[in-house]
């Protein structure tokens, strides 16, 4: 099942539980997903073109990410009640997130792509975060891992 069908599918779940909250934050995927197809289709693409799943999956953790910040800007601002409304968006949007990696795969996926692309130094740092993010989109945040890639990569002496 693709990512909007599995959208629109918890949507109408929402609503059939009068889950007004939830239904929110659906609503809002929703809406940023046909923003982002309106945008696809005015820059010159076809008449039926429409976002993938990987694109999908881009809002979604851009969508995560601008909650966090939010909420972290709530709590310094001693507005918890909103803090906490933002992490229920948060656990929302993450349902439709593919799992996380964790640190020591973080790590292995980056020895992975340094490899496959054959790079040797910090010149092709470009190449490298592109093969992480066709391969794990959703699955790890790239602003962690290019210092990492820089890191491997500087490691091999090449900086």
């Amino acid at each position: 099942m693709d990512m909007r069908t599995r959208v629109n599918t918890a949507l109408k779940q929402a609503m059939k539980d009068k889950e007004a909250a939830r239904l929110s934050t659906l609503r809002l995927i929703n809406a940023a997903i046909k923003d982002r197809d309106i945008a696809v289709r005015g820059a010159g693409g076809e008449d039926g073109a429409c976002c993938g799943d990987a694109e999908v999956l881009a809002i979604l953790g851009k969508m995560t990410k601008q909650r966090q910040e939010s909420a972290r800007a709530y709590e310094e601002g001693g507005r918890l009640d909103l803090a906490e409304r933002e992490r229920e968006e948060i656990s929302v949007i993450e349902e439709f997130l593919p799992k996380q990696l964790d640190e020591n795969e973080v790590e292995k996926a980056v020895r992975e792509a340094i490899t496959a692309t054959g790079a040797g130094s910090i010149r092709d740092m470009g190449k490298v975060m592109g093969e992480l993010k066709s391969r794990y989109t959703g699955q790890m945040d790239f602003g962690k891992v290019g210092p990492m890639v820089k890191d491997q990569l500087c490691a091999s002496g090449n900086c």
